[in-house]
């Protein structure tokens, strides 16, 4: 049988499929009016719609723990399956309904590929050197943002909002072909393998496991308090809503983009649960100063470079952390990793909104509050694991990674 492409052609075809995956999650808030406009619909009926989509991300584990059950290669095809018929929908039904339920499926997509393609990398990769290479699928994230936005918008520019879709569809075969040449065949469980029953199970009542998915959350939640009003900040103290949220926009994509470098060159030489610390300690001193710095627009911006690449430094660093977590049902560990990340989004949104009426600083003291749970639960992770000799809380023992104790 022929061998499988090496990591060296799999990284850098996974960071450009996330790219794709992502660029069309990511065009709906720039595009958000002209989208709406084009299916008719005013801009409440699109926020209804981002709001279903959004719910998409807490029954994750439903879908993506097909990859502990039926293999990695399956679990990434899903995904791209997914994608495709979502695009597809919209070039073949042009309608509002077929525009939400494409949503929500390249949402479901592209939350089945991202599990299954991490652990299928954490099977792959030791863990000293895991962090370096999921950082960098991740910049993924930021090229959909840096690159595939703007060449959506020019496609919309040109042709319509519809016109970014029959190149979705083409680019969803492109990856299924690739993923299928690119990937070993998946092996065939064995007879009596666990279910998706007993993996939730697993997961769920692994302390450490729940402790460390609560740092995704409440980190997610810290950043979306200030995600959701920075931009109502800015009008109120500039009133230059316009070019105050361009220049933001590109500063949270540099932002990302270089926090992913960070985690890239630095993850694996620091240890991934001290970056997650680094990344939040460093976060909360950029939410604390930014109504300090915010008296001036340049402020302003180098407060939000701060706070946003200070998160994805946390976030990504995170990521191969929890690849460590429970190896025996890694991929669904990822899947409620995403799950309990939307989760944190769903909460910061009303958090922020209620806090703000107190003030921008009640907003920046929330965020930083979250981050303090965040590390706590990061605290409980590692006491969990430190008695079994985790490799994720780089304490010296045994090599194999902490598992629950069996029944």
């Amino acid at each position: 049988m022929k061998s499988s492409p090496k990591l060296a052609i799999q990284v850098p075809a996974f960071t450009l499929i996330r790219a794709i995956l992502n660029t069309p999650y990511r065009m709906i808030y720039p595009f958000l009016s002209v989208i709406a406009h084009g299916v008719g619909v005013d801009l409440t009926a699109m926020s209804l719609a981002l709001t279903a989509r959004s719910l998409v991300g807490t029954v994750n584990p439903i879908v993506t723990s097909v990859a502990d059950r039926r293999g990695r290669q399956f679990g990434m095809l899903s995904g791209a399956s997914l994608f495709l018929i979502g695009a597809a929908l919209v070039v073949l039904w042009p309608t509002f309904p077929a525009l939400v339920a494409s949503m929500i499926l390249i949402t479901l997509g592209k939350y089945a590929f991202d599990p299954a393609m991490q652990a299928y990398l954490g099977d792959r990769i030791p863990y000293e050197r895991r962090g370096t290479i999921l950082a960098i699928t991740e910049i993924g994230w930021s090229l959909a943002f840096i690159a595939g936005v703007p060449l959506m918008g020019f496609l919309i520019a040109r042709k319509g909002w519809m016109a970014p879709f029959p190149l979705m569809v083409v680019l969803g075969i492109v990856i299924i072909i690739t993923v299928t040449w690119m990937l070993p065949k998946d092996v065939r469980p064995a007879h009596g393998s666990p279910g998706m029953g007993t993996n939730f199970r697993t997961v769920l009542t692994f302390a450490p496991a729940l402790a460390g998915l609560c740092v995704g959350m409440f980190t997610s939640t810290a950043n979306e308090v200030v995600n959701l009003l920075f931009g109502v900040w800015l009008e109120q103290s500039f009133g230059l809503k316009i070019a105050a949220l361009g220049a933001a926009s590109a500063i949270i994509g540099i932002s990302e983009l270089s926090g992913e470098g960070l985690v890239a060159a630095l993850v694996d030489r620091l240890g991934k649960p001290r970056s997650v610390a680094l990344g939040l300690g460093v976060n909360s001193l950029a939410a604390l100063f930014l109504p300090l710095l915010g008296r001036t627009e340049v402020g302003a911006l180098t407060g939000l470079f701060l706070f946003y690449i200070s998160f994805e430094f946390a976030i990504v660093s995170s990521i191969p952390m929890m690849t460590e977590v429970l190896p025996s049902a890694r991929a669904t560990v990822m899947a409620f990793n995403v799950a309990f990340m939307a989760l944190g989004r769903a909460i910061g949104a009303p958090l922020g909104t209620l806090l703000f009426h107190f003030g921008f600083p009640a907003v920046t003291i929330g965020a930083a509050l979250c981050n303090l749970l965040a590390f706590l639960a990061l605290r409980r992770m590692q006491w969990g694991l430190q008695s079994r000799g985790s490799l994720v809380t780089g304490t010296m023992g045994k090599q194999k990674a902490a598992e629950p104790p069996s029944a």
